[in-house]
This record gives structure tokens, C-alpha cells and sequence, in this order.
């Protein structure tokens, strides 16, 4: 290699280092998939309420002695199993329903990023035997997202970290403080190792996705159905995932329609991975949402469904986000009916907030 060739790869090694290390990549994906997989596990906990004792507690086939067994052999852990009390297992049921409310919220994030991946993790060892798969999806998720930044935005920590920098004043014990150089240099080197982590759990993520659906699409390609385009015809006549038999009737009308669909499946999967890297992106995810939404109605899996359409997410980016939040924005204040004059009133209803720039929040 040339001298110039080594610099030249020197020089994007060096920039590959300065951004993971200096910026933070995709804190409004981070965000939708906090507050996705705190409300699709709220819903999931919510609806499972009336069979909670038959799934999770002390009245389930799986009882809390074989599952210590199976725990035991697979390295599993979970707090459900510690005592076999009716009244424990409600209590840590309530407890998991508040912990979803708050994690999608964005309350403490940090701390409650680690105790709804416990909440996850201990109700789908609980019962891994008894659901149906998207939880295994959010259980990996929720570890994920124990290394990023997911409170950053759209949340309550970023509303309360929006006030506590107005409140503090220049002689306040905690602006002298950050102004001395030992808390320079600590806040320095917190932030690289938050940034790295975040930025390396949004890898794992992303990573994540494209493993599920390459290896998804390949396994497909294995099988005949799917090599002569009968394979949704099969799936639609499988009672166990037939929740509305009419509907299904009515799509299997349609052949041509059916064959489109299972090539195009197995079509979107493979290429997944090598379609993010172009505008083909947002072809290709629209694609597969329209493919999750037909597996949430047809086969009555709305959880799985909505786990990969969260996951999903994670491929869009920051300016992507930031142009729905303000559409959003002005649509409200289109809808919205007219506010008092905060100027009026004596105070203002919303504290002042700095504009700021897509690049500027990404490099915060």
C-alpha cells in the first residue's frame, strides 16, 4: 500500500473514532424504540390480565418448581420464581404495569432502562414455553437498551434536564462545582463512555434486525412452498392462526395475489440488509410494514408484529424524525383550540426552550 493510500485509510479510521466517540448516532430512534417497547409490553401485560395466573403465576401448567428446573438447565433467571404466593406474584405483576408506564414515559431512564429489561426478562422465563415469540424479540431489545441514550428525547428526562440547566444559576454549589477541573475532566469522560455505549448498542440493534431477516428470508428460501408460492396459502388455512376465518377466506380468493406476496416476502427479507444503505430503504420498510400489519390482522399476532415494526424504526433517521415531530407540531396547533395569552396570565405556560438544529441535538 502507497503511502497516500495509508493516509488516506488513517484518516477514516481517525473520523470512524472521533464520531463514535463525540457523537451521539440516532437518539430519536433510541427514543421511539424506548417508548415503543414500553407501550407494546404495557398492551401485551394488559391483555394477558384476565390469563395472568394461568401464564405467569402459581396457577399455570408451567408451575414455579418446574420452572426453577428449567431456569436451573438453561441459565435463565427470574424474579417470579422467588416465592409461589398468589400475593407476590400480583404485587410483581402491578410492579411490572407501572415500570412499562414509566420507561415509556422516559422517567429515570437510565435506572428504569435496567429494571423493565428485568420485568422483560423475568416474565418471558417464566413461561417460554407458552408464548408465541414476539417477546423473545423485546426481551433482546430491552437488554439492548440498557447500553443507549433512549431518555434524550421525548421524554421526561429530557424535560426535567431542559429545566435544571435554566434553574442553575452562576453561584449555585452545583455550578461551582462543574466548574472546577476535576469535574471537567469527569464530565469529559462520561460522556465518551456514554456515547461509545450508545452508540454500540444501536449497532447491536441494527445488527440485530438484519440478522433476523436475512437468516428469515434464507430459511424460506429452503423450503418448496415458498420456492413454488403456496406457502401464505398453507398459513392461511392453519386454525391456530386464523383468528378471523372470513377474512382469510377472502384473501385466499386472490392466488395471484397470494404467489405476489410469498415472493415478495422472501424477496424483502434477503435483500434487507443491502437495501439500507440507498433511498431503497424506505421502499423496503414500507414493504415490510405492510407485511407486519397483514401477520397482526390475518394470523391474530399483534405483538410480534408490532415488536418488528418497533425494531424496524431503528433504521430511520434523526432528520427523518425531527420532520414528523414538527408536521406533528403544526397539525396540533391547526387542530388545537386557541391557548390563553401566556403573557396575560402573568407566566408562561411553556418554559423557554433554545431552537436547535438537527446536527446540533445529534452532536449533543
Amino acid at each position: 500500500m502507497s503511502g497516500s493510500g495509508l493516509a488516506r485509510v488513517l484518516g477514516r479510521l481517525d473520523a470512524f473514532g472521533l464520531a463514535l466517540t463525540e457523537r451521539t448516532w440516532s437518539l430519536y430512534a433510541a427514543a421511539a424504540l424506548r417508548i415503543g417497547y414500553g407501550l407494546i409490553y404495557l398492551a401485551y401485560l394488559l391483555r394477558e390480565f384476565p390469563h395472568r395466573d394461568e401464564l405467569w403465576g402459581p396457577g399455570s401448567p408451567m408451575t414455579p418448581a418446574l420452572s426453577r428446573e428449567l431456569l436451573d438447565r438453561t441459565g435463565w433467571f427470574s424474579v417470579l420464581t422467588f416465592s409461589d404466593s398468589p400475593i407476590y406474584f400480583e404485587v410483581c405483576y402491578g410492579f411490572a404495569l407501572v415500570v412499562c408506564v414509566l420507561f415509556a414515559l422516559g422517567w429515570r431512564t437510565r435506572m428504569l432502562s435496567i429494571v423493565f429489561a428485568l420485568v422483560v426478562t423475568s416474565f418471558y422465563a417464566r413461561s417460554v414455553l407458552m408464548t408465541d415469540g414476539g417477546d423473545n424479540l423485546i426481551t433482546l431489545m430491552s437488554i439492548y437498551l440498557v447500553a443507549t441514550a433512549c431518555g434524550r428525547r421525548w421524554s421526561l428526562d429530557a424535560r426535567r434536564a431542559r429545566l435544571r440547566g435554566s434553574a442553575d444559576r452562576p453561584g449555585s454549589l452545583f455550578a461551582r462545582f462543574a466548574a472546577t477541573e476535576f469535574a471537567r475532566h469527569l464530565g469529559v469522560s462520561r460522556r465518551v463512555v456514554v456515547t461509545v455505549l450508545h452508540n454500540c448498542g444501536m449497532v447491536v440493534i441494527g445488527a440485530q434486525i438484519c440478522i433476523l431477516y436475512a437468516t428469515a428470508g434464507l430459511y424460506k428460501v429452503q423450503g418448496g412452498d415458498w420456492d413454488n408460492g403456496t406457502a401464505l396459502h398453507y398459513v392461511l388455512h392453519l386454525s391456530l392462526f386464523r383468528p378471523w376465518p372470513a377474512l382469510s377466506a377472502v384473501a385466499d380468493s386472490h392466488p395471484m395475489m397470494i404467489t405476489v406476496a410469498a415472493y415478495l416476502t422472501v424477496l424483502v427479507q434477503v435483500a434487507f440488509p443491502f437495501a439500507l444503505f440507498g433511498r431503497l430503504k424506505y421502499v423496503v420498510l414500507s414493504m415490510l410494514l405492510c407485511m407486519h400489519l397483514g401477520i397482526a390482522v390475518l394470523m391474530g399476532l399483534p405483538m410480534f408484529s408490532g415488536s418488528m415494526v418497533v425494531a424496524d424504526a431503528v433504521f430511520l433517521s434523526d432528520r427523518f424524525y425531527l420532520a414528523v415531530e414538527r408536521r406533528a407540531r403544526r397539525l396540533v396547533r391547526r387542530t388545537a383550540p386557541a391557548l390563553p395569552d401566556a403573557g396575560a396570565m402573568g407566566h408562561p405556560l411553556v418554559p423557554a426552550q433554545e431552537v436547535r438544529t438537527a446536527d446540533a441535538l445529534d452532536r449533543t
